[in-house]
């Protein structure tokens, strides 16, 4: 999910939230104490530098906006804390009834926060307007297969796929496209404004929203109502506080102003802090990645450009492949905390392979001047390239700036390119990025759910979210193929395959892969229990004292 993501704007909080919001603006961890008889406390505060685009589930596809998301809405599937693999959430069913109709039976007397009933017809209207809207800013891309959706009762749903047996479609599900939203509040055919989720109460997770500024605070409550497959939360009350540097939250956790601090702190402060006795860091297994984006109509040599030659551009791609030095950027920038990525499917996933490694540098993980030179010649390039390189401050830690400016010195220090840097907050690069502004830019990327498809149909279908105007049909067609396959090692060679098509195209270039890490205050826990490998950070985990 990028953090793959326009009426994001907050219009008109009604007085009484923005007052809430006001107070909580003042809370912080030292006002949670446990009570004198030692029992947990009743609150929780958490920091964090991500942004929130819009809290609608059909119109981000980030990870800022998802963490919002895990907490206060229900999902036909989930993954119960400590595994990857996705079970029946608000359902009480769900399995094939033929080979494209994934059938499932929910809950009998579900209910949202505000007194609706929570019925197949609202999981209907949510799944059609993710279709409808298809935001370029949203998950509807991850709906694909998704032919139709029905409600023949008002506790059975009937998805009827494109494609027979789809293999992933459980976990679509439990990803940003599975959100099940309250009919009577949201739009059909619209995005609906944070406001009016709020005021709607429309919420029937583990938590409900009680005030919400937008980017600065939330305050959740925790919901009695909640049926689902986690089970209640642990707190009552979790205040969240949005940090637009990182150094003010670090200072915060360290001096216990707040309870957690969950993304992002740099790498030097994370090592700073598992020094300091006040505090705990906490890690997990993380499937985020980063990467480089080419827009194919604006990058050098693209399509729309004046000197547009599509060999040129290609060649221009391949030799930022070959020049990009992984070991470097992990080492020096983030101390080890992230890896080098050689593929599209990071390491750990079966059909992960390091095709970027055989094909790119000197062919061990190192950079190679001599063949990035020999692949721009070959092309007919003899100019000092331009790479408008766009990145974001913050959204993906502190580090991004010392992240770039390593690329761009990787770069340049060759010869063949001048990179010119550029920063844009992320709510206006969400924008931005689909609108052919960006030649080349920054993504990262958490997954939705854990399959090696899940970083692939989002980045390479024809209507993917980076709307880069790649379109590859032998890949369409093979990403088609594995998402039906029911045997699983002809699945993990197509997989493969898909790697390796993209890889001589350099839709993008990954490079590193990185793991979850919270530091948390010496008295609270839960951390390790939501830090697992479904990617999610569930609050309702989490206790304190």
């Amino acid at each position: 999910m990028s953090s793959a993501f326009t009426k994001k704007r907050l219009v008109g909080v009604a007085a009484g939230l923005a007052a809430s919001a006001l107070v909580l603006a003042g809370c912080s961890g030292n006002s949670n104490n446990s009570s004198s008889t030692g029992s947990a406390a009743s609150s929780i505060t958490i920091g964090t530098t991500d942004k929130i685009t819009t809290i609608d589930p059909a119109g981000s596809y980030d990870n800022g906006s998802f963490a919002v998301m895990n907490q206060v809405y229900p999902f036909l599937m989930n993954t119960p804390y400590g595994s990857p693999d996705v079970k029946p959430d608000i359902a009480e069913s769900a399995t094939f009834t033929t080979p494209t109709q994934y059938t499932v039976k929910l809950k009998s007397g579900l209910k949202f926060a505000n007194g609706d009933d929570l019925t197949s017809s609202d999981v209907k209207f949510s799944f059609d307007r993710q279709l409808a809207i298809a935001d370029q800013n949203g998950p509807s891309s991850l709906l694909g297969n998704l032919a139709s959706t029905a409600a023949p009762d008002p506790t059975t749903v009937v998805f009827t796929l494109k494609a027979a047996n789809d293999q992933t479609f459980p976990q679509v599900l439990s990803s940003p496209a599975g959100p099940i939203v309250d009919e009577q509040v949201f739009s059909a055919t619209a995005l609906t404004s944070d406001a009016d989720i709020v005021k709607g109460n429309a919420f029937a997770g583990q938590y409900m929203i009680k005030s919400y500024d937008f980017n600065n605070t939330i305050q959740y409550v925790a919901n009695p109502n909640y049926q689902g497959l986690l089970g209640a939360a642990k707190t009552k009350t979790v205040n969240v506080k949005y940090y637009a540097e990182s150094a003010n939250l670090k200072l915060d956790i360290q001096q216990n102003n707040i309870d957690v601090a969950f993304r992002s702190l740099s790498a030097t402060d994370v090592a700073d802090l598992s020094t300091n006795n006040k505090v705990k860091v906490v890690d997990g297994p993380g499937g985020e990645i980063r990467y480089i984006v080419f827009n194919f109509n604006t990058q050098p040599f693209g399509a729309t450009t004046a000197d547009a030659d599509p060999a040129k551009a290609l060649a221009v791609r391949k030799a930022v492949a070959d020049l990009i030095d992984r070991d470097a950027i992990a080492s020096q920038v983030y101390k080890g905390t992230y890896t080098p990525l050689y593929s599209y499917v990071p390491a750990g996933l079966t059909g992960a392979t390091t095709v970027l490694k055989d094909l790119y540098g000197d062919g061990s993980g190192k950079p190679s001047l001599d063949k990035a030179k020999a692949t721009l010649a070959a092309a007919g390039v003899t100019d000092k390239i331009v790479l408008n390189l766009q990145y974001v401050s913050e959204h993906y830690g502190p580090s991004s700036g010392d992240e770039y400016a390593l690329i761009k010195d990787q770069l340049e220090s060759s010869g063949l390119f001048t990179v010119n840097l550029q920063t844009t907050d992320y709510v206006q690069y969400s924008k931005d990025r689909t609108k052919d502004v960006y030649p080349e830019y920054q993504l990262g990327w958490f997954p939705d759910y854990s399959d090696a498809d899940n970083y692939l149909t989002p980045f390479f279908s024809a209507d993917s979210f980076l709307a880069n105007h790649y379109n590859n049909t032998a890949v369409q067609d093979e990403i088609t193929k594995q998402v039906g396959e029911t045997d699983s090692a002809a699945r993990t060679t197509e997989i493969q395959d898909i790697q390796a098509k993209v890889a001589a195209d350099l839709s993008t270039i990954p490079y590193l892969q990185g793991a979850q890490v919270a530091v948390v205050g010496s008295t609270v826990n839960g951390a390790s229990d939501t830090l697992d490998a479904s990617f999610k950070f569930r609050y309702a985990a989490l206790t304190k004292g």
